[in-house]
């Protein structure tokens, strides 16, 4: 017997699932096929599936792979794991209500389960609280039981304003950088541009990469992809005589030294970058070229960003004409908008007193899908609605400036729980 169709918090399922609460319930595909949970797996609390190795039985076939979890079917194509090969690899779609078949990017259909487990309202309040310290799971939400019974707490407007807090504090970093600069608004975006180009793992690296190698002096050779590259790598460490085995990289080592001597340029230490957890996508040399490749063919990236009218018009910008190594992947580009060319946009249109085109910038966000991380993976697990990156920009900025720092009383959400229902902290 099934719970009524209410809302729930996903979390609640992932706890089921783990606890294997499910146990003494017959668990069958949605068409009919019967199922043996022999490994829930491991809970994955970043990008990607929710649980990893899982080991299960449909009918008489063992299947090894990832389990996603959704309150209902249709939120796999909310989340757009549809067009996500990351979920190629589903054995098993596990869900509270079936409202659609599901397929994966090949088009292929992938087996759904309604779970079973005790049906008992006080019982899975019970729950819901445990499910609190959940291995992984370990929120620092004062206000988390009434936010995850009430997600509408978390009103649009407040979410707003969160959005353009964190433009702000871009903007903040975006002028203490012009300052170091002089004032020059190409220059400061090659440097936050580069940084971008690290994601996260080698932004640090990227960012020094760019203080050292000057615009100005890759602009002389900007007609000459060759020199570009030889330049980047050359002061990224990473292009030495002991790495250099082929002929290509041999060839880009003998044009650096002639630039590092031409212009008396310093490398930074190789051992800036990291390598161990990246993903083949951002391996550094890869990116490094890439970043090379968009110097050499957009020659006026800056004020190209700037004048670019909707996200088709800055697509156009960061896609190249060379062979699809070279291409910046899709989720990567989204990435540098909603880090580098939006926030740019936005502080740009305001120092120019612009206040329409700076609004303009800041509805860009709404053109970009969601971003996936653990932050947003968090908000998503306490039925929060995440349908693009201003939802996704405004959740991490509440989650790192209100709800880590316990800053409840300044709060949307703290002000409704802990002020109107006189709850103590």
């Amino acid at each position: 017997m099934h719970p009524k169709k209410e809302s729930m918090p996903e979390i609640l399922l992932h706890y089921i699932w783990q606890q294997g609460l499910w146990a003494g319930f017959e668990q069958t595909t949605t068409d009919g096929q019967t199922i043996e949970i022999i490994s829930v797996g491991k809970h994955n609390m970043g990008a990607g599936p929710d649980f990893s190795n899982v080991h299960l039985r449909i009918g008489n076939k063992d299947y090894f792979g990832s389990v996603e979890l959704h309150v209902k079917s249709s939120d796999w194509y909310r989340h757009r794991h549809h067009t996500d090969p990351t979920y190629d690899h589903i054995i098993l779609h596990v869900v509270r209500q079936a409202d659609k078949l599901v397929y994966n990017s090949q088009g292929e259909i992938l087996p759904q389960c309604v779970l079973r487990y005790p049906d008992n309202k006080d019982y899975l309040s019970s729950l819901l609280r445990s499910a609190r310290q959940m291995d992984g799971f370990q929120p620092v939400l004062q206000c988390y039981e009434h936010l995850a019974q009430q997600p509408e707490l978390l009103q649009d407007d407040w979410k707003h304003l969160l959005l353009i807090h964190r433009l702000n504090c871009k903007r903040e970093s975006i002028t203490r950088l012009l300052q170091i600069t002089q004032n020059d608004w190409d220059v400061a975006f090659y440097i936050s541009l580069a940084r971008n180009f690290g994601f996260h793992y080698n932004s640090s690296a990227f960012e020094l990469l760019a203080i050292h190698t000057p615009l100005r002096y890759l602009r002389k050779h900007r007609d000459n992809l060759f020199q570009l590259t030889a330049m980047l790598l050359g002061q990224s460490g990473l292009l030495t005589e002991q790495t250099a085995t082929d002929d290509e990289h041999i060839s880009l080592l003998k044009e650096y030294r002639f630039l590092q001597h031409k212009f008396g340029l310093q490398p930074i230490s190789k051992a800036l970058w990291k390598r161990g957890f990246t993903r083949p996508q951002n391996n550094p040399e890869l990116r490094i070229r890439q970043l090379a490749m968009l110097l050499h063919q957009k020659e006026f990236v800056f004020s190209q960003s700037i004048d670019a009218k909707n996200i088709d018009n800055l697509r156009e910008i960061f896609t190249f004409a060379s062979s699809d190594a070279l291409q910046i992947g899709k989720s990567s580009v989204d990435l540098i908008f909603i880090n580098t060319i939006i926030p740019y946009k936005y502080a740009y249109n305001l120092w120019r007193n612009n206040q329409p085109l700076a609004e303009d910038a800041v509805l860009l966000y709404q053109q970009l899908p969601a971003e996936h991380n653990t932050i947003v993976k968090q908000w998503q697990l306490l039925g929060q609605s995440v349908h693009s990156a201003a939802d996704s920009q405004a959740l991490i900025h509440l989650y790192q400036n209100y709800c880590q720092p316990h800053n409840c009383l300044n709060c949307g959400v703290g002000y409704q729980v802990f002020i109107k229902e006189n709850l103590l902290f």
